[in-house]
């Protein structure tokens, strides 16, 4: 213990059955290696005779070349030994009581230098793995963050496994020390067994939070790679999102004819709606992968200012392709509107047309022909309201958004030709009328002439019819 280690060491050399080449080799030794704080070194000399005298002659004489600083006391017995130590602190072989199985120790103690060491470079390893976890650049598409993961996973299983037979090893070498006491409930460990169970659980201990350490580490930063994954993937995605986005917000663009006819408006119609059902696939792509982005900010994802400006510009452009496809059907129903009522317009001017020139000016001449064709003509201006235009004032306000230069020639054209036919009409009436007026006439009274006398009868003239 570090405690005994301070106070210092007292070494005992039993070389009783040995040669006085063996003392002067162990006191080289010591004298050389020996590391900790020396006290004393009592040596049990040679009990042989002629070793004992070639012992005493050599400490004599070699007692310099240890290059000791503390005494070195020559024993001739183990009764010489008590009177120094007692006997509680000597092994059974010294004349003792102390419990000390010396191959016992040797094994336990290397046993423990080993999975000491093997703590160590578990914990170097765990570092180390670490360290480089640490300074990995996250990768910036999808297939090489998936490899990355893969490979740290790899490892950190690798290291778990490693770390599960360090503290299998340690279990085991724990397991043995004690084993005296599991095989019997009357023993009990000796001070070094006691020293050896707290070291092994002291290193059992620093490997447990070793392992906690690198698993609060590992977990973090298993969770930023799936959310780099999960990145890489969102980013990925978005890319193929915007992409069918922008060719759809082309293809919209492109719509920027109105119409110049009831079929072409109709046609524009069709391929509106369809381009709107084909949008519909993007749209719902979009907003779908807007939704997973903001569930990933939800989930306190690390890159949250790079994916809400995507979940933005995703729902910026849903609602720009909608709103403009409002706008763009809007504008083509006005169109369909306005060309409708251009046509209607021009069909009505043509039927006016076709009604005065059907009435035959023969037939109008009398006061039942003129009275019948101011019928008809009333009849079929009572149609005007249905299908003629509001005044020009109001038309133009009404379809402004839609009035290209070319509409708005035509619809001129066709306004002229309703106020051409107007006039028509009203000539018409006019000289209708002024025909039935004429036709109805009252016939004004006459005078009779006197009678002539009887008496004077006048002559017979006859006067032409």
């Amino acid at each position: 213990s570090l405690e005994a280690a301070s106070i210092g060491f007292i070494i005992i050399i039993d070389r009783r059955r040995d040669k006085w080449s063996a003392v002067k080799a162990s006191l080289t030794r010591i004298a050389g290696a020996f590391p900790g704080n020396l006290q004393l070194v009592f040596v049990l000399r040679p009990s042989r005779f002629i070793q004992r005298t070639i012992a005493d002659i050599g400490i004599k004489l070699y007692r310099d070349d240890f290059k000791m600083k503390v005494p070195i006391i020559m024993l001739n017995s183990v009764s010489d030994l008590h009177g120094y130590i007692d006997k509680s602190q000597l092994t059974r072989e010294l004349g003792g009581t102390l419990e000390y199985g010396h191959s016992q120790w040797i094994h336990h103690r290397t046993a423990i230098e080993n999975f000491a060491m093997t703590v160590k470079t578990t914990a170097q390893m765990l570092q180390t793995f670490g360290t480089d976890l640490a300074e990995t650049e996250l990768p910036n598409d999808v297939l090489c963050t998936e490899e990355l993961l893969s490979a740290h996973t790899d490892h950190h299983s690798k290291l778990k496994d490693e770390l599960k037979l360090a503290v299998k090893q340690g279990a085991t070498l724990l397991t043995c020390i004690r084993e005296p006491v599991t095989r019997s409930a009357n023993s009990k460990l000796s001070p070094d067994e006691l020293e050896n169970v707290a070291t092994v659980e002291r290193l059992l201990a620093q490997l447990d939070e070793t392992e906690k350490a690198f698993d609060q580490f590992w977990t973090k930063h298993h969770l930023k790679l799936e959310q780099c994954l999960q990145l890489r993937h969102f980013e990925h995605d978005f890319r193929e999102v915007k992409l069918a986005l922008d060719n759809l917000m082309e293809a919209q663009a492109g719509f920027a004819d109105v119409g110049d006819s009831v079929t072409r408006v109709e046609h524009l119609l069709r391929e509106q709606k369809q381009l709107e059902e084909k949008g519909q696939e993007p749209l719902e792509k979009a907003q779908s992968l807007a939704f997973h982005g903001e569930q990933l900010i939800q989930n306190n994802h690390y890159a949250v200012d790079s994916i809400r400006p995507k979940c933005v510009e995703l729902r910026r452009i849903c609602d720009d392709f909608t709103n403009e496809t409002k706008k763009k059907c809007d504008i083509l129903g006005k169109s369909l509107e306005l060309h409708k009522q251009l046509d209607k317009a021009s069909q009505w001017c043509e039927a006016g047309i076709y009604l005065l020139a059907s009435q035959a000016v023969d037939k109008c001449q009398s006061q039942e022909g003129a009275e019948t064709a101011l019928v008809e003509i009333e009849k079929f201006l009572v149609t005007a309201k249905e299908h003629q235009l509001s005044n020009p004032k109001e038309f133009y306000n009404q379809f402004d958004m839609i009035l290209t230069p070319e509409i708005k020639a035509n619809a001129q054209r066709i306004l002229q030709k309703l106020e051409d036919v107007q006039e028509m009409f009203d000539k018409r009436q006019i000289s209708l009328k002024k025909l039935a007026a004429k036709q109805t006439r009252p016939v004004q009274p006459v005078a009779p002439h006197p009678e002539s006398s009887p008496k004077r009868a006048s002559p017979k003239i006859t006067r032409p019819a």
